[in-house]
């Protein structure tokens, strides 16, 4: 994938001059040499993120169902992904789009599972690398080769694996596909939008707008709210922000996002499953906007704020973020100065990060209750992390820009943020490395489980025991002391039995 463009590159010609900063003529050979060098230590600065995510991939061939799992694996060999639809539409959630991803990854039974860490790792860092060269293409700015992708590199490696807990990020698809992957999915939206540049191409930005919208309010209502609040945000800024024809396609392309958003919430809202969903956990309006659960809500929140504003790996996003502001350049050599209104912008997207964030926790509470902001809830988080990661980089990049304009040599920044992109991934490193061990041990017990429950039920037995296999603060079957049967009942559907019981109570126990 090129870096640059056409736009912000330098004449092709070998004769062919252009002028510094200070409008002196200078040869291209001046710079392309350190332009060079730049390119291969950001290439390599990349390697320590895309290790973390090559490393997380491979670890993924140790992933075994688990809680929801349970329920989905069997629907889906039963009935196939319409079954899996008609069930959340009509009795679980009413999350279609939803449904369908479960159903691509559930066909494959365990082997979804193990590939899904791997395919939508994969598609994560391709988008955010995609958009980074879009949006500096867009905004005629050009940078060493290797810098958008060490940009896509580190918010992927933030994004995923700086968390309480990864098992649930990354590993377990049920809450990848609800929390993790609908923002990317969103950000993919994007690129039509950053690359349009003829009519045509303006029309399919709107139409994929519209699409992914519809797509993603029937996908995840965290990411819905999400999206919505930052379309509006960008509605009521594109007066200042954009000028001209563009103004009235940025405007256009807000609009159909928020109609899609809008269509598929009401599809959702309305879905007999979402009606189901609010009356067994008492999740209806009423209750959401009663002032004890705003206040808990609100509670909920500042705590999930500091936990995130305190994990110092983020500061991995500035790192890269001032990287940028250091290397960009404009198309005649110059160094870009920051947008004129960037400050009442920048104030209106962190309101916009923290009111959706706000929002996101009103609608879980009334399901999770004093949880929300606990580290094993963290999925209900990610709605809206990369959004703040987002933000990081981009505040980072106007650092960049302002030391450059300031300092005379950024050599020694620029170390200092490398040191530090190196820095941020080790942490991750080791709580993947000990997460692999577990997994690993996890799935040695979960296959010979397998084996076994499968033998019985060869052999004609009814009710078989089952051992509980927890790992990351994962739901099975007999938790809370072994109160809760669920999801033992989608075990014994999966096994085709008609009950599974408690192997760590004997069979007389009451």
């Amino acid at each position: 994938m090129s870096d640059s463009t056409p736009e912000s590159t330098a004449p092709d010609r070998p004769d062919a001059t252009v002028h510094d900063p200070r409008g002196l003529p200078r040869r291209p050979g001046r710079a392309s040499r350190p332009r060079s060098w730049a390119s291969v230590w950001l290439t390599a600065l990349s390697l320590p993120p895309l290790a973390l995510l090559a490393a997380a991939a491979w670890f993924g061939r140790s992933v075994r169902p688990g809680a929801d799992d349970w329920c989905f694996l069997p629907t889906v060999r039963d009935h196939g992904v319409t079954g899996l639809i008609g069930r959340f539409y009509f009795d679980d959630n009413g999350r279609v789009a939803n449904a369908v991803l479960v159903g691509a990854y559930a066909k494959f039974q365990i082997a979804g599972h193990q590939w899904f860490g791997l395919v939508t790792g994969v598609l994560t860092l391709a988008v955010l690398w995609a958009a980074a060269v879009l949006a500096l293409r867009r905004l005629r700015l050009s940078v060493p080769r290797g810098l958008p992708l060490l940009v896509a590199a580190m918010a992927t490696a933030l994004f995923l694996f700086v968390t309480p807990n990864t098992y649930k990020t990354f590993y377990w698809p049920a809450a990848s596909v609800s929390h993790t992957m609908p923002p990317v999915l969103a950000c993919a939206a994007l690129l039509p939008f950053l690359g349009a540049r003829s009519p045509r191409g303006r029309g399919a930005a709107l139409a994929v707008a519209l699409v992914v919208g519809l797509a993603v309010g029937t996908l995840s209502e965290e990411t819905a709210i999400v999206v919505a609040v930052l379309l509006v945000t960008v509605l009521v800024l594109s007066g200042r922000a954009a000028a001209g024809p563009f103004r009235r396609f940025l405007r256009l392309w807000c609009a159909a996002g928020i109609t899609g958003v809008a269509a598929g919430a009401v599809v959702l809202i309305t879905s007999p499953g979402s009606n189901t969903r609010r009356d067994r956990f008492g999740a209806g309006t009423t209750s959401m906007v009663a002032p004890e659960s705003l206040a808990a809500s609100l509670r909920g929140f500042a705590e999930i704020a500091l936990t995130v504003a305190t994990t110092w790996q983020y500061i991995g996003a500035v790192a890269v973020g001032v990287l940028l502001g250091l290397l960009c350049r404009r198309p005649d050599g110059s160094t870009p100065r920051p947008p004129a209104h960037w400050l009442p912008t920048a104030c209106a997207a962190v309101a916009a990060l923290l009111v959706s964030g706000f929002l996101c926790t009103v609608v879980t509470y009334p399901v999770f209750q004093d949880r929300v902001s606990d580290p094993s809830a963290n999925r209900l988080w990610n709605d809206y992390l990369l959004v703040y990661v987002t933000l990081l980089v981009a505040a980072g990049a106007l650092l960049g820009v302002a030391a450059r304009q300031r300092a005379r040599r950024t050599g020694p920044l620029q170390a200092a943020c490398a040191v530090l992109c190196v820095l941020v991934c080790f942490g991750p490193a080791v709580a993947l490395l000990d997460l692999d061990t577990n997994m690993r041990a996890r799935a040695e017990e979960w296959d010979a489980q397998d084996r076994r429950l499968r033998e019985g039920a060869s052999a004609g037995a009814r009710v078989l025991p089952y051992e509980r296999l927890v790992i990351s603060q994962m739901l099975e079957p007999f938790s809370r002391r072994g109160r809760s049967y669920w999801p033992g009942g989608c075990v014994a559907d999966y096994y085709r039995l008609d009950r599974v019981t408690d192997a760590t109570r004997s069979p007389g126990h009451g």
